[in-house]
Parts: C-alpha cells; sequence; structure tokens
C-alpha cells in the first residue's frame, strides 16, 4: 500500500474511533434537563420565593379547609379570643385581614371594630370571599367586606387601613416583598401590621414545619422591614401561643 493510502486509512479510523466514542457518551449520559424558569411579578419583576406554594390551597374547596383551620389542636385557632384581644382593635378602625382563609379571625374582628369600624377580607380565591360573605350575614355582621388579592398585591385603595392582620399566612407569599409593599401604600401613616406565622427552628419545630414554611423569623422582619415598615413589638409578652410568633409592624413614614 502507498503511503498516502496508508495514511487516508489511518485518518479514516481515527474519525471512525471519535464518532464511536461519541455515540458512546450520549448513550452512558442522558441529555440535561431544561430547568424550569422562576416565574417573575409581571407589575414589580420580583422573582417568586416559592413558585406554586398556593397550588394546593386552590385545589381543595372551601369546606375542606374549614375542617383543618377551625380546630381544637391548632393553636392560633384554640386562642383566637385571646390573639383578638392583643392585636388591638378599637371601635371605628379599618382592618384587613390578609390572607382570611375560612373567615374565623373576620368575624371575631367585626365585632370589636363595631360601631362605625369594618374589616375586610383579603383572599386570592373567590368562593372564599363568598362564603365568609355568607358567614357574616349569617351572624347579621354588616360591616364585614371582602377583597380578592392577586399573588403579589393586594388591591386596597391607598391610606385606608388601620390594621392588617397576617396570621400563619406569610410564608405562602409568593411576591413578599410585592405583596408588602403594596400593603404598605394602602395602609394609613402609622397603621400596624400584626404577622403571626410559625417558628422555624430545627432544635425546635417539627419535621412538617421545617419542610412547609419557607423563611424563618428574622429573615421576615428583614423582608418587611424593606417594604417600608419598622418593627415595634417582637410579642415577647405573648406566652399562650407556642408553635407561632407575633410581629408588631407601623408605618412611620413614607415607602421609597
Amino acid at each position: 500500500m502507498r503511503q498516502s493510502e496508508m495514511h487516508f486509512a489511518r485518518r479514516r479510523r481515527s474519525s471512525f474511533g471519535l464518532l464511536l466514542s461519541a455515540a458512546l457518551i450520549g448513550v452512558m449520559i442522558p441529555a440535561c434537563k431544561t430547568a424550569k424558569p422562576i416565574p417573575r411579578s409581571a407589575r414589580t419583576g420580583e422573582l417568586s420565593v416559592r413558585p406554586g406554594v398556593n397550588d394546593k390551597y386552590r385545589e381543595n374547596d372551601f369546606d375542606s379547609w374549614l375542617d383543618r383551620f377551625e380546630v381544637e389542636s391548632r393553636e392560633i385557632y384554640t386562642e383566637r379570643n385571646r390573639l383578638v384581644d392583643d392585636v388591638g382593635i378599637r371601635p371605628g378602625m379599618v382592618v384587613a385581614d390578609i390572607g382570611s382563609g375560612t373567615g374565623f379571625y373576620v368575624m371575631l374582628f367585626a365585632k370589636k371594630a363595631s360601631p362605625g369600624g369594618k374589616v375586610i377580607a383579603v383572599d386570592i380565591i373567590p368562593e372564599f370571599l363568598e362564603r365568609i360573605r355568607q358567614r357574616a350575614d349569617a351572624e347579621k355582621l354588616t360591616n364585614v367586606e371582602t377583597s380578592l388579592c392577586d399573588e403579589d398585591t393586594i388591591h386596597l385603595p391607598p391610606a385606608s387601613i388601620d390594621l392588617a392582620f397576617i396570621c400563619d399566612t406569610y410564608h405562602h407569599f409568593e411576591y413578599p416583598i410585592s405583596t408588602m409593599t403594596s400593603l404598605y401604600v394602602a395602609m394609613k401613616p402609622g397603621g400596624e401590621v400584626v404577622l403571626v406565622d410559625f417558628i422555624k427552628d430545627p432544635d425546635f419545630s417539627d419535621a412538617w414545619v421545617l419542610k412547609h414554611v419557607r423563611a424563618g423569623q428574622e429573615v421576615v422582619i428583614k423582608e418587611i422591614e424593606s417594604a417600608g415598615f419598622q418593627l415595634v413589638d417582637k410579642g415577647d409578652h405573648i406566652d399562650y401561643l407556642k408553635k407561632n410568633y407575633v410581629l408588631r409592624f407601623r408605618k412611620t413614614g413614607e415607602s421609597g
């Protein structure tokens, strides 16, 4: 065989070997999955901190959540009357229950705000708001209103709220900064936010809380302060809640 023919044969065998190696690598290494992009708020551009966190909430009906939320094994239900007293609602106040759920706090707040005040139930599910209206009618509470919100804003008018209550709901905020900023705008000057949420501590909390709750208390404080609120009370005097903490914030200036 001439030298040129031998050189061509070696090159052909070498090329075949490279193609075979590439084919084997393709068989052994599966194609990389394309990561889903993180959702972003169309209004503010904030990235979702937990995409799909409310999917399960939307999938189940009102009655199924009623059985889960309003049970004596849940301390924020068992201690509801003491907590309502500590929230400090007075007649004439406008109160927003953000993430009102089945509405049992709405009914208690409505009685405290009367006469002259009102309570606005704010939630992402229309059916829940309709059932809260029915519940208020059954209890003859005429100072209850409802308002449908989105995942990134509460949709309430500027400077319209004296007090906002967020109970075991903040960890379901998909866009916490956007939501709290919209709440800041809706608060009257000097208005307050009372937040109740699960303690997340690996030395204390159960496995469900550690998995389900996104952030601990210090992270929550930083996020809410970044929306313009000032922490005024860490709720150290509230000793009847064992699994939840209570924080109070105030609107002390203008956001921005």
